[in-house]
């Protein structure tokens, strides 16, 4: 939001292409030089839709930016828990329960009343923010139930972040040459040392960011990954509230105090789920262990047995 703020600063898309650039050099430095892996397991022909999608998210959400403020932009992302879920059952067989579904549900409608509010602050608020928006929620609710098929055979953090974001640079740098962006920004951040640094900035914590959701959607899934995301767009939306002041309605506050409460909720269910499936995980156990200590304690007696036989007869010899 600094950066869209910089008088002049008219390339939105750019800031997608700033996070993969980002995300491309310091998962190499990573991959290379730290961790020493080699290869890949996934084949290239895993790629090419992940990084279409990966690319239609990026730069659709940041072009939206041009239409729609970015308190809007961020809560309008938050609405890709539910579409996220309906991928994970067709791609990776999950199930959810309703209250899960009814969760996602109030997400969702604390997203339109989040978008209501836009409608009555900005006159010139334009819909072709929440069209641009609304097609990289899709595209981003794919994407990390991709990357959790690509887990599953067997890829690592490293090598999914980096193929995946190399292949989207490609494509985006070819696309921006071609629109002007990348020419036109290089120019700005050359007579803007403020922009330059942003830009220097942003780069590096976009890697730390996605690293870390790479991390969470490795080991605890798609769904996950995108909660936690979500989740923590509460804090971006505080933030820039506190950080950017701009006019304020309380139609954001209801709006978002049905996001965030449909993110608890879903939580807290998760938790429950978790708990009971320990539950009857350890009960399995406890079944399955039971006939075997019966058995051993049978053997034992046996054995005792015998062995008070054997003194008995000794005694009486």
């Amino acid at each position: 939001e600094a950066i869209i703020k910089i008088p002049g600063f008219k390339y939105g898309v750019m800031l997608g292409y700033m996070e993969v650039l980002g995300v491309t050099i310091w998962s190499y430095l990573e991959r290379t030089y730290i961790s020493g892996e080699k290869g890949r397991v996934a084949p290239l022909s895993a790629y090419p839709l992940l990084t279409l999608c990966l690319m239609g998210s990026s730069a659709l959400s940041t072009m939206s930016l041009n239409y729609i403020n970015f308190p809007t932009k961020v809560v309008f992302r938050s609405c890709k828990l539910l579409p996220t879920m309906f991928v994970a059952t067709i791609i990776n067989k999950r199930t959810f329960s309703k209250m899960e579904y009814l969760c996602a549900f109030a997400v969702c409608a604390g997203l339109v009343v989040f978008t209501a509010a836009d409608w009555r602050l900005m006159p010139s608020f334009n819909p072709i923010g929440l069209v641009l928006v609304s097609l990289s929620v899709i595209a981003d609710s794919i994407t990390p139930n991709m990357q959790e098929n690509l887990f599953q055979q067997g890829c690592t953090r490293l090598e999914v972040t980096l193929y995946s974001n190399f292949f989207t640079l490609v494509a985006m740098t070819f696309t921006t040459i071609i629109s002007g962006d990348l020419v036109g920004i290089l120019k700005h951040a050359m007579v803007d040392r403020q922009l330059m640094i942003y830009m220097i900035i942003y780069t590096t914590i976009a890697y730390v960011a996605i690293s870390a959701f790479m991390g969470i959607v490795k080991r605890f899934g798609a769904v996950i990954g995108v909660l936690l995301s979500t989740a923590r767009k509460g804090m971006t939306l505080i933030l820039s509230f506190l950080l950017f002041p701009k006019a304020f309605s309380w139609w954001y506050l209801v709006g978002a105090l049905l996001v965030l409460g449909g993110l608890l909720a879903s939580s807290m269910i998760k938790q429950k789920k978790k708990a009971n499936a320990c539950k009857q995980s350890a009960k399995k156990i406890n079944t399955e262990t039971q006939p075997l200590v019966k058995d051993e304690i049978s053997v034992a007696d046996i054995e005792m047995q015998e062995i008070d036989e054997t003194l008995e007869k000794i005694v009486q010899k």
